[in-house]
């Protein structure tokens, strides 16, 4: 049977159809599955987290790897029927709750020992991956489906940088794995998507704990959209215009730039330049 068959089907028996307020798009192409397990890089040593299982196809593909498999769902129609689903499979644990309330303590994560995966809601996109990198003990990897737009602006470099892109590539190099067209979801969504890979720098602990410094500057330097570097640090961190001009320009960086074209090197010499130790 195809999957999106064997998906209407199990809809059916469970008289449920899809919300549109969880972001429920149920992908139904193998070849695209087999490229969301190929980016995870499976062994029978891992242990992975799944967002969002729904009716468990993906989980089904993660636990024929033999790997540990913590699925958390939000959906409590669906919850019941992945237990059962996966009742006599040893190597899956069905978990109910919202991942952004998830901790992964709870079930002996640990800093590189895990990974992350899933086809998750749009909606979430940003709040996870901040929680993912700067709360939870760092995952080895994350492989997401999401929406192509996002994958994209993660992704970016200048001068098309923002915010977001410089928050994940902070903690992460990340890579497109592939893109998907809504035509391979049911129901089909209204945007493209996109497979995304993220692999934390091997300084990720000390970026993390240097964290709060980093984005404070950040953030200052993206709160004005269109606004020269030098107003929008003057402003965030309320120091004087004259005095942030100078510091960036001793550091070779012109003061009426804007934010989306800088790299991630020359925001970190700001931030050591503006807030050393």
């Amino acid at each position: 049977m195809s999957i999106i068959n064997q998906i209407k089907k199990e809809l059916n028996q469970l008289g449920i159809k899809p919300k549109k307020s969880l972001g429920q798009n149920f992908l139904i192409t193998e070849s695209v599955y087999q490229k969301i397990i190929s980016a995870l890089e499976l062994t029978p040593n891992d242990t992975v987290v799944e967002v969002g299982p729904g009716l468990g196809t993906l989980t089904e593909f993660l636990a024929s790897s033999e790997a540990k498999i913590i699925a958390v769902e939000k959906d409590s129609r669906c919850i019941e029927h992945l237990k059962q689903k996966f009742r006599n499979q040893k190597n899956v644990t069905i978990s109910e709750g919202d991942v952004l309330a998830f901790n992964p303590t709870e079930y002996n994560l640990m800093a590189g020992n895990w990974k992350l995966v899933g086809n998750i809601p749009y909606y979430i996109t940003s709040h996870l991956i901040r929680v993912a990198l700067e709360n939870w003990p760092a995952p080895k990897s994350i492989v997401l489906m999401m929406q192509k737009e996002v994958a994209q602006r993660i992704c970016a470099k200048p001068p098309h940088m923002s915010l977001l892109a410089v928050s994940v590539q902070y903690y992460a190099q990340p890579k497109i794995i592939s893109h998907v067209s809504r035509g391979n979801f049911y129901p089909s969504p209204e945007v493209d998507s996109s497979i995304i890979k993220l692999v934390l720098r091997d300084a990720y602990q000390v970026l993390r704990a240097a964290g709060d410094k980093f984005f404070e500057v950040v953030k200052a330097g993206f709160a004005g959209k269109r606004k020269q570097l030098g107003n929008n640090l003057s402003a965030g961190l309320k120091l004087e215009k004259k005095y942030i001009e100078e510091r960036l320009t001793s550091i070779d960086i012109n003061p009426m730039r804007r934010a989306e074209t800088l790299t991630l090197e020359q925001w970190q010499n700001i931030v050591t330049m503006l807030l050393p130790r």
